[in-house]
């Protein structure tokens, strides 16, 4: 019986077994689900913005180089730009400047922006990967409850053959006297509570489809038929928790997200004590101008062009004294951040040792279930056998069969989650030593 439920368990669930054409596997249902996933596709926003954030803080370090042009007409009363006397001669001027700056020292604010902005990308980057883990292990174990679904259907289906088989005989052995009327009903009865119970399954693994779905953000109306998995043998985990934490800790996307925002948090708070000091720049520019007086001949543009060159250079000190009330807030706020950082960080640390033990030890249960429901399944479906053969030659009632069924389809199913269970929680254990969870 064993043998049986093997064979019977392989082609439920062996992905070698051809159920027909365009079934989804678990990694293409994944990689559907990342690419259309609305939460993912906002990441990837701010991963992008983070990038542009960097691009910026390089740029702030370069000199700044500017160039005007100006033109204006004077009417009235006006200062005549060759001698300075108030005149009321109408006048034209253009003039040209061409300057550069650049900050010398600015307490390392820029500097402190650029490792933050740099910090920032990768930390989207690992943000951006732990929100697709995160979608890829919720459509795995919407895709487990679907195959589960599945086959506690097939299970059910082969009951209710097994009772019309059962109601065929009872009627034969109704016309040769060892069975009576109340046994058939009895046995039409059991056929039609099957009848529902595969019913009411299909609404279940409709439902569950459902919810793949969703997780994917497939479209509802159309048909999503998804292949299946080799259970193989299932083993426990021979790993230690503190081995698995310390790996997890080195690659888990989320721990090294938040571990970068620290750094952010650190290079924040620099910049904003830096806004406290003084700050020097040094610049310099070249001007010219062209002036005529209306009316009047006026010298040539090329000529005034090329004689009114000035040039100048200036340095400069801004030392902010009124505006530390503001610096100073903004100094506690990044210190406050800074803090949360830290708090965020050892929870983060604290919640993945938790989902870490958590994990090991459903793996390792869910080995031992497998192994104990394997044994009662086998004898289960060796009771279930005796007991039909008893009714056969009227040794038991309808009932006892009825019950012994029912007691092997629970088995069978148990035995079907426990073994689902066992692969999803080997697959996140292996996630967390480092491991992908789908084929990127």
């Amino acid at each position: 019986m064993i043998v049986r439920l093997i064979i019977i368990t392989m082609l439920l669930l062996d992905g070698n077994v051809s159920f027909g054409q365009d079934r989804w596997t678990l990694e293409q249902c994944i990689r559907y689900a990342v690419e259309h996933n609305h939460d993912v596709r906002n990441s990837a926003f701010t991963l992008d913005n983070y990038k542009s954030e960097r691009l910026g803080a390089v740029g702030a370090l370069l000199p700044s180089v500017d160039a005007s042009v100006g033109a204006r007409f004077n009417y009235g009363r006006s200062t005549d730009p060759e001698t300075n006397i108030t005149t009321d001669i109408n006048t034209f001027n253009n003039s040209y400047e061409l300057s550069a700056s650049l900050p010398v020292f600015d307490g390392l604010q820029r500097y402190n922006d650029l490792r933050a902005a740099r910090a920032c990308v990768l930390m989207g980057r690992h943000g951006l990967q732990a929100q697709q883990d995160a979608v890829a292990q919720r459509v795995f174990k919407a895709y487990i409850d679907v195959l589960y679904c599945r086959g506690t259907l097939a299970y059910l289906q082969e009951k209710r053959e097994e009772s019309r088989s059962l109601l065929k005989r009872t009627k034969v052995m109704e016309e040769v006297g060892t069975k009576g009327e109340a046994d058939v009903a009895q046995m039409d009865a059991v056929l039609a509570s099957d009848d529902y119970e595969v019913t009411r399954q299909q609404g279940v693994l409709s439902t569950a489809i459902h919810q793949l779905k969703q997780q994917m953000n497939y479209p509802i109306e159309e048909v999503l038929d998804i292949d299946t998995i080799a259970i193989g043998e299932s083993l426990p985990s021979l790993d230690d928790a503190s081995n698995i934490y310390a790996a997890a800790r080195e690659t888990n996307p989320g721990v090294k997200a938040t571990e970068i925002s620290l750094r952010v948090a650190k290079y924040q708070y620099r910049s904003s004590v830096g806004s406290l000091m003084p700050s020097i720049s040094l610049g310099a520019g070249i001007y010219t101008n062209y002036s005529s007086q209306m009316g009047q001949k006026a010298e040539a543009f090329s000529t005034q062009f090329r004689n009114h060159v000035g040039k100048y250079i200036y340095a400069s000190l801004y030392v902010p004294i009124f505006d530390c009330v503001n610096g100073m807030s903004r100094v506690r706020r990044s210190r406050n951040n800074l803090r949360k950082a830290r708090e965020e960080l050892d929870y983060q640390n604290m919640e993945l040792r938790r989902l870490i033990e958590e994990t090991l030890v459903d793996c390792n249960n869910s080995y031992m279930e497998v192994q104990k429901m394997m044994r009662k399944v086998a004898a289960d479906s060796l009771a279930t056998h005796l007991t039909i053969r008893k009714y056969e030659e009227g040794l038991a009632t309808s009932i006892d069969v009825q019950t012994s069924r029912i007691t092997l389809l629970q088995s069978k199913a148990l035995l079907l989650q426990t073994q689902l269970t066992n692969i999803y929680k080997k697959r996140i254990l292996e996630y967390y030593k480092g491991g992908s969870l789908w084929e990127k």
